[in-house]
């Protein structure tokens, strides 16, 4: 399907749709561990397909396409989009325009620069809210009202409440109300990072790079073959490494750094010192952040 304008040109103008920063999620975190709050999860289900359409899409505000493959098309029926469909352009931005709808009526507002972070006080009780794509995170202190929020959002949209939150884009959240602390964590990723580059049996190292290492472009292979297995293997490894910086391993942020500037001609050397980095995860699979609520270090950096 290629949806045209009315001129005809392909709607390609604004068709994303934002998603909270990872130091967006943390916050969260952080702010419901200090401030005792509850966290839950709910997922919608189809949600690109739950969005109203654009009002410039199409021609004149309507989308119309071919019959499905496979179906027999009617020559004197065409077919127009009540909802967007999974493909469409604009479909992303279809959904966050409508989600976002609701929101405001519900009396939320973004926070910051972040478009897809919300705030709203209800019945004098603070509700943040992280939305990627079609998975909510909510925290409030008060659980009616973080039910009641929760109950009306899925009379709005089709989808399921996942229960307290404990695992969000790949990472697990350990969270003990009692104790006052939440341990996030990618530990499932790391093994299977360490597995799928033969890594999980390897020597465990203490650390992330090999001391005194100087990594330089002229290390780099003189006579380079994209397509060559060290050159995919270097790529990919590098590439497995930042989602972990990302989320949750500020500790492999240097490494991840260094390496990353010779994925384009990866030499022996740079190997080397990349694998030398999973061993290190192998020492370290299971690290974990820790946020605590009523530590005297509250909104400093220490380590």
């Amino acid at each position: 399907m290629k949806q045209k304008n009315a001129d005809g040109v392909g709607d390609y103008d604004d068709t994303f749709i934002p998603v909270p920063a990872s130091i967006g999620f943390r916050t969260i975190l952080i702010l419901a561990t200090q401030l005792d709050m509850f966290t839950d999860h709910v997922a919608i289900s189809q949600a690109f397909a739950q969005g109203e359409p654009l009002p410039g899409d199409g021609h004149n505000g309507n989308v119309y396409i071919s019959a499905p493959p496979d179906y027999e098309e009617d020559p004197l029926n065409v077919y127009r989009l009540l909802n967007p469909l999974y493909g469409m352009s604009s479909a992303a931005r279809a959904w966050h325009t409508t989600m976002s709808a609701f929101l405001k009526r519900e009396g939320c507002e973004t926070v910051g620069f972040e478009n897809s972070m919300w705030k709203v006080t209800i019945d004098g009780h603070r509700i943040l809210l992280g939305a990627h794509i079609d998975d909510f995170v909510s925290a409030c202190t008060n659980r009616q009202v973080l039910d009641a929020f929760r109950k009306r959002l899925l009379n709005t949209f089709d989808g399921t409440y996942e229960g307290p939150l404990e695992h969000h884009l790949g990472c697990e959240i350990n969270r003990d109300l009692v104790a006052g602390t939440t341990q996030l964590s990618q530990t499932h990723y790391a093994e299977e990072v360490l597995r799928t580059f033969v890594f999980w049996e390897n020597l465990p190292r203490v650390t992330p790079m090999k001391p005194n290492t100087r990594l330089s472009k002229d290390d780099c292979d003189p006579s380079p073959k994209p397509d060559s297995e060290i050159h995919k293997r270097y790529c990919s490894i590098v590439g497995s490494l930042g989602y972990l910086v990302t989320m949750t391993r500020p500790d492999l942020a240097w490494s991840y750094s260094e390496l990353s500037k010779y994925v384009q001609f990866p030499g022996k050397s740079h190997m080397e010192a990349v694998e030398y980095v999973l061993h290190y995860l192998r020492a370290t699979w299971n690290e974990t952040i820790t946020y605590t609520s009523g530590s005297h270090r509250v909104n400093q950096l220490w380590g």
